[in-house]
């Protein structure tokens, strides 16, 4: 991302983008999502001030998180529910990011990148968001045909840009990079 101007903060949504818990019975300890770790450790040495966002309690956020590494920031349940702007605004406040220009969230929660969207930030929605293992447990068709499906529901709700997963990210913020360049706004 040289030529590209640095992004100031990245948001994430916790289920389902950074870490997932595998259904069915006996369901296990929350674990990553493919992707959430590497993609973490690289944004921690471009010192890319990240953290997630979820309706959930501080101790059920605490638990969710707890396979992430420790220096992300966590900001779980706000009190003015989504897609009300402020969980974005008062994480970006808490990290200090100082301006909204190139702050982005990341997720496939319609209802969070809508806030995404009304606090004005650049929005990347994922379009295989879910658990790892159904979303392998599909045909290639089928893949396909869900992954369209999704793309064109985030679309409509007007997300900047969609991926995958997580492993697309850098792409992805290279290209906000450039559009940003290029004098676009969110």
């Amino acid at each position: 991302m040289p030529d590209s101007p640095a992004i100031t903060a990245l948001l994430f949504g916790l289920r389902g983008c950074l870490v997932e818990v595998h259904p069915g019975p006996g369901a296990q300890a929350p674990c990553p999502t493919p992707g959430a770790l590497p993609t973490l450790d690289w944004l921690y040495q471009q010192k890319v001030p990240c953290a997630w966002l979820d309706e959930l309690s501080t101790a059920d956020g605490k638990q969710m998180a707890s396979p992430l590494p420790a220096w992300l920031n966590a900001f779980p349940a706000c009190k003015t529910p989504w897609p009300a702007p402020d969980a974005c605004w008062q994480a970006l406040m808490s990290l200090r990011a100082g301006k909204l220009d190139g702050c982005v969230l990341v997720s496939g929660e319609p209802r969070l990148l809508q806030s995404g969207l009304n606090a004005g930030l650049w929005t990347i929605g994922l379009a295989a968001c879910g658990p790892s293992s159904q979303w392998q447990a599909l045909g290639a068709k089928e893949q396909e045909r869900q992954r369209g499906q999704a793309t064109l529901q985030l679309f409509a709700l007007g997300v900047h840009s969609v991926i995958d997963h997580l492993e697309a990210l850098a792409d992805c913020l290279a290209d906000i990079g450039q559009r940003r360049r290029k004098g676009e706004k969110p």
